[in-house]
Order: C-alpha cells, then structure tokens, then sequence
C-alpha cells in the first residue's frame, strides 16, 4: 500500500531517538527550555522546537559526538538518512513494476522513506531555529548547498517513483485586482443615501 505522509512524518517516529532530558536541551542558548515556552506557541513553533531538541540529540549521540559549530551540510543529509529508517512514504526503486504509479494494485517489497514535502519542512524549520538560537545565516548548515541539492533529488525521484508531481503551485496575479475592481465597482453602483 502506498502511503502518502505530509507534514509531521520526519518527526513524529525520531521520538525513538529522544528522551525527556531532550526537552530541556537548547542548543547554543542556555535559557531557555520547553517549560519556558509560551502558551500562545503555535503548532509551527511547538514542532519546530521538537525538530531542534531531536537535531540537538542526534549530535550528542553522534560518535565523536558534534559540537553545533563544528556540523556541518554533510552532517546534515547525514541526519536525514537517519530519519530514513522512521519515514511512512512507500518509494518504488526503478526495476519495482510498480515504479511510476501513483496507485499501485499489490503490495511490494520496496522501502518506506520520508516523504520530500517532510524533509523540505524539517530543514525550513531547523533552518529558522539555527538563526533563532544564535546561528549566523552564512553559517547555517540547514541552507548549505549541498542540503538544497539532496532536497531536489529526493524530490525529483520520489516524482519519478511514486508518478506524482511537485510541480508549483502557480500565484494568479490577476485574482487579487480583479476581487479590488468588483468590490470598487459594486460601491459604485450603489444609490446615494439621500435618494433611498
């Protein structure tokens, strides 16, 4: 069965990985902790501090473990092979019969991953906590090249494999204007107060 995982499917299973000493980690930061964390967090800011403690511990149980300073791109699509092994999205290798449909009749033998659109959220989110714990833009090992070029491969194959597309969603300029003429033009049409 092929199965479609959004969102959350990056870090919903590395809980294997971590444990409630996480929660208090802060990378590069030593003041704060998930008690300190505001009641009005939203989801986003929730699972983006999960995503940070879950980085934090895969680099103290790195051997030799890694310092933040020293992790580099490489480190990086190190951590997102890791998370291979927790993903929920069926991609079909090529010689699979089934490569290339999006709905496959039977079951096979081909590997779960993390599905494209989860590895892209993750490093946005891990992305923007780097900056907030301190991290120098130029310096974040989230936007590195070479993280950029795994994301575009992956994305490309998993199209490939799973006979789905990632095209763009393409902004109509012209529906923002258009809404602005028909409610200017519907003011106008109204009669004036004193002829009611």
């Amino acid at each position: 069965m092929d199965t479609e995982a959004e969102g959350d499917d990056a870090t919903t299973d590395q809980n294997a990985m971590s444990n409630s000493s996480t929660d208090s980690m802060n990378i590069g930061s030593s003041s704060s902790s998930s008690a300190a964390a505001p009641a009005s967090s939203n989801r986003y800011e929730n699972q983006k501090r999960r995503d940070w403690n879950t980085f934090g511990q895969y680099l103290r149980n790195h051997r030799p473990p890694l310092s933040l300073s020293r992790c580099s791109g490489a480190h990086v699509l190190e951590f997102l092979r890791y998370l291979d092994q927790f993903g929920k999205t069926k991609v079909h290798i090529q010689i699979c019969p089934f490569f290339g449909q999006p709905n496959p009749p039977a079951p096979c033998p081909c590997p779960l991953r993390q599905a494209w659109g989860s590895l892209d959220a993750l490093i946005g989110r891990l992305r923007a906590a780097f900056e907030e714990h301190g991290g120098k833009p130029e310096a974040n090992p989230f936007g590195a090249r070479a993280v950029r070029l795994f994301l575009r491969e992956v994305r490309e194959f998993q199209a490939k494999s799973r006979g789905i597309s990632y095209e763009k969603k393409k902004r109509n300029k012209n529906k923002l204007p258009q809404q602005q003429e028909t409610s200017t033009s519907s003011q106008l049409s109204l009669p004036p107060p004193d002829a009611i």
